[in-house]
């Protein structure tokens, strides 16, 4: 079975722009986290909040490669998986790829977190698009659960 979601789209950014966006703390609360501890250098652990859903996570930034690439480790001690953005820019437009992997094969809630992870991908990146493309800030922290 296959345990990783990938999800891509096109921002019509060049690579430069949409790479800032991801790493700079000050960026990111416009379209994704509410806050970032911290610049995303490899190296070090970053500390993301959510504070609309009273949550946070600490990433592990294994790879960070200006305007190419960034690679981290994220969630629980014995259920992290790996996150890996590659940008590729064409005629000044950036095509983004989200690949997340190490999710358990035996987790009897795998295809529920598979699903749920390609779901905040997708809508994560489309946050991110909006805000790059238009301005628009407000469509972070609007999915509603339960």
């Amino acid at each position: 079975m296959l345990t990783e979601v990938t999800v891509k789209l096109q921002i019509s950014n060049p690579a430069e722009e949409v790479f800032v966006a991801l790493i700079n703390p000050e960026k990111i609360g416009n379209y994704w986290f509410s806050s970032s501890s911290e610049k995303w250098t490899e190296g070090n652990t970053v500390l993301l909040r959510y504070e609309e859903y009273q949550a946070e996570v600490a990433i592990r930034l294994m790879e960070v490669a200006e305007k190419e690439k960034i690679v981290f480790a994220w969630g629980e001690k014995h259920e992290e998986t790996m996150v890996s953005i590659t940008l590729k820019e064409h005629n000044l437009q950036t095509v983004l790829e989200v690949k997340e992997s190490g999710f358990k094969e035996d987790d009897p809630l795998l295809v529920e977190k598979l699903l749920n992870q390609k779901e905040g991908w997708v809508y994560t990146l489309t946050c991110l698009k909006a805000y790059l493309e238009h301005g628009i800030r407000d469509l972070r922290a609007s999915l509603v659960f339960g």
